[in-house]
């Protein structure tokens, strides 16, 4: 069951520390009469505590992050991932790149630092590796590591001198001598590490006592630590050091101190001297009390705080508290930082050094004290169960009285006129009456009597009105272009989850955008359509498309015929898995980008390469959609299962048991299947899993498959592969045969 969209919206820009409480919080007992938004450029977020431990091969990557899918999706909170670009508090709108902008009343930035570089030249070709972002550090190391051949050991030199640059030292120390490989160096080899620091020693900021305890490690460990200079330079061989000295390096990992990260600048906010946003007390930017800056992102007035994670996790339950005071029109409380707090040392030897207020002290006590500390921090951030029903109030507001149904649920005009005053709806040739001087229904000119329309519509398994709007008009585009039919116009078929007309408004903007986006790409413009009031987000479009050449049918299959697949399978089983809240992150943006591959292509295909048939792979999956082809050609096939493509993740959630509702209605053709070898075999269940916005299927002659193969490639579809060939259909055989 899907909740009622609330009144206000509060945004997440950025799930660091901070954010992340807020978070976790909303996940426990969502604002009433509210909605929260996710905003990332990553579907993980990585806790900076924990990377060099991962690092040293302490923890699996896995320890160190934070699902944003599977925690937005068991909490009922959308999840956008896509690039800001800047705000404006006065209509309290953040605005993307790539979407329309969204409507806030609580935004919260924690976008975090990234380190400083100063006045350093960067030459072209440069072995630079920067710690941030931290989600791809860790794969960014590997390849340089990957890609060095050189008989000597890798020269690597971290540059910083805080917490954060000594543990990457050390950990990276201690990975390299005791698991090289693991990080893709070859094996025999080892790294030389040096820290450098413009201090007069490592660790600025730390007791003399600390410090002489982290320069024993790296004495005993042959780590040399170079201070008193600043980097003046990263040339393609090292560095150049302002003193004038060179330190040879084939990877340069920079840790430095803190600054603020572009965004906050395009945030064009009120801001101190390093670019972080400054902020009241009550952690509200100084230029719209709307605005929260949060963890290293804002810098409190007159208090002069370091970075530190610390601050940014007792933040937390200050950031909850204000935000809700701020929606019920309540005065907010001020944030008071400890004076003090502990810190402590990843030495990866089973070790760690620590400091509090004016004591030093090192062991594996401190290790274990660490560890602990950090596993019970991330275990709160990693329960990605479902949320339990109910946990906001019910709410009282007149707008969630009994709704009609039938036309009496239709979304209103003034709405309706709203979104389509903003639109920027292209004019085609075709068009006679569409949404210029709308009427009761759109005239399209045809041209001779072939006029192709096909419609569809599904309910939404995502949380993202303008995905949900590209992906609706390319699911529904797809039948229109595999019949050869250029698009040229589409009527909207638009279902709003019930709730406030705001909230509807903006997700009808968002849904409208992202379909008319696709829309200019092929062409074609949206002419009306229709729109009603529901439990879910349902969408989906009726296509008129203009036949450029005799439709190419499902029936026109050849013997001998290579079939060709152009996308992996695996939509169903991977959004089954989004909606209940178990698909990882990093499977996420694949499965997206798939669905976003436009089937447009296959009036190319059709038109330019002699193609025999071809259709698209949907809901009746690849078995039911290529044993329809089968059948209407009269021919059988023979399906190479090594040869089939899933989606990252699919099979491991196969094996798992999930899989889509529709799937076992779509096995019932199996009845035409015959398996061969591994008849058990769980990568079975692909062929039967339906495709939303899935990829085309096509019979091509083997002569030309190069060609072919060649412009799916430069088209994007570099998942494109051959699957099968088909055969003749002789009585008594299976129209489909399935090898493992």
């Amino acid at each position: 069951m899907q909740k009622k969209l609330g009144r206000n919206t509060v945004v997440l820009l950025g799930i660091g520390h901070t954010n992340a409480h807020v978070l976790r919080k909303w996940k426990m007992k969502p604002l009433e009469n509210a909605e929260l938004v996710c905003v990332s450029n990553f579907p993980t977020s990585t806790y900076s505590g924990m990377l060099p431990g991962v690092l040293s091969g302490q923890y699996p990557p896995e320890e160190m992050e934070i699902d944003l899918v599977r925690l937005c999706a068991s909490a009922g909170v959308r999840l956008i991932l896509d690039e800001v670009v800047g705000v404006d508090p006065v209509e309290q709108q953040l605005l993307f790149r790539n979407r329309p902008s969204l409507a806030y009343d609580a935004l919260s930035i924690g976008v975090g630092s990234v380190p400083t570089f100063g006045d350093v030249e960067i030459a072209d070709d440069n072995p630079l590796i920067s710690v941030k972002p931290m989600q791809t550090f860790l794969s960014r190391l590997r390849d340089r590591l990957e890609a060095f051949g050189e008989d000597r050991n890798p020269r690597v030199a971290v540059v910083g001198g805080g917490i954060g640059s000594i543990e990457i030292a050390l950990c990276l120390d201690q990975r390299m001598k005791t698991n090289p490989s693991s990080l893709g160096l070859g094996s025999g080899k080892q790294c030389e590490i040096c820290l450098i620091t413009g201090g007069d020693r490592v660790g600025a900021g730390l007791l003399e006592s600390t410090r002489d305890k982290i320069e024993s490690h790296f004495q005993r460990r042959g780590i040399n630590a170079i201070a008193g200079s600043r980097v003046a330079e990263v040339t393609p061989s090292g560095l150049i050091l302002k003193n004038g000295a060179t330190q040879a390096a084939d990877i340069v990992i920079w840790a430095t101190s803190a600054v603020a990260p572009p965004i906050l600048k395009a945030l064009s906010l009120e801001s101190d001297e390093r670019g972080f946003v400054l902020t009241k007390s009550t952690l509200q930017s100084l230029s719209s009390d709307q605005i929260f800056a949060v963890g290293d992102s804002g810098t409190i007035q007159n208090q002069g705080l370091v970075k530190a994670g610390v601050y940014a996790v007792r933040q937390g339950p200050f950031l909850w508290d204000n935000i809700r005071r701020l929606l019920e029109n309540r005065k907010p409380v001020s944030y008071v930082p400890q004076t003090g707090f502990l810190k402590l040392i990843n030495t990866a030897d089973g070790h760690a050094i620590g400091e509090y207020k004016n004591r030093s002290f090192q062991g594996r006590w401190c290790w274990a004290l660490k560890n602990r500390i950090d596993l019970k921090f991330m275990k709160m951030y990693q329960d990605y169960s479902p949320m339990e029903m109910g946990g906001a109030e019910a709410s009282a507001d007149s707008e969630e009285l009994m709704r009609c149904l039938g036309c009496g649920g239709k979304i209103g005009s003034k709405l309706l006129g709203e979104v389509l005053k903003e639109l920027e709806v292209p004019t085609h040739e075709d068009v006679i009456i569409g949404l210029e001087n709308p009427d009761d229904a759109a005239v399209i000119r045809t041209h001779g009597d072939q006029v192709t329309v096909t419609t569809d519509f599904f309910a939404s398994p995502m949380d993202d009105p303008y995905l949900v709007g590209q992906i609706a008009l390319l699911n529904s585009a797809s039948d229109c272009c595999v019949m050869g039919a250029q698009p040229t116009s589409a009527l909207a078929i638009v279902q709003l989850p019930l709730g406030h007309p705001r909230a509807q408004l903006q997700v009808m903007r968002e849904l409208m955008a992202g379909s008319v986006a696709e829309l200019k790409k092929m062409n074609a413009t949206i002419v009306g359509g229709h729109s009603i009031e529901g439990p879910r987000l349902t969408a989906g479009f009726t296509v008129l498309g203009r036949q450029l050449t005799d439709p190419k049918t499902k029936g026109m299959l050849k013997e001998g015929d290579l079939l060709v697949s152009t996308k992996p399978l695996g939509t169903g089983v991977l959004l089954a898995a989004l909606m209940q809240g178990m698909l990882p992150g990093r499977s996420y943006l694949p499965l997206v980008n798939t669905m976003l591959l436009s089937n447009y292509i296959a009036i190319r295909l059709i038109q330019d390469y002699q193609i025999s048939a071809i259709t698209d792979v949907t809901g009746f999956g690849m078995a039911g959609h290529l044993a329809e082809m089968l059948k209407a050609s009269g021919k059988s096939a023979t399906i190479r299962m090594d040869q089939v493509r899933l989606l990252p993740g699919c099979q491991t959630l196969i094996d798992a048991g999930i899989e889509s509702t529709l799937a076992p209605d779509n096995r019932l053709v199996s009845d035409k299947v015959q398996f061969i070898g591994d008849v058990a075999s769980p990568a079975n269940a692909a062929l039967f899993d339906p495709q939303t916005s899935g990829g085309l299927l096509f019979g091509i002659a083997e002569t030309r498959l190069a060609e072919v193969m060649g412009f799916l490639g430069d088209e994007g579809f570099g998942e494109t592969c051959v699957v099968g060939e088909v055969t003749p259909n002789p009585a008594g055989t299976s129209a489909l045969t399935v090898i493992h």
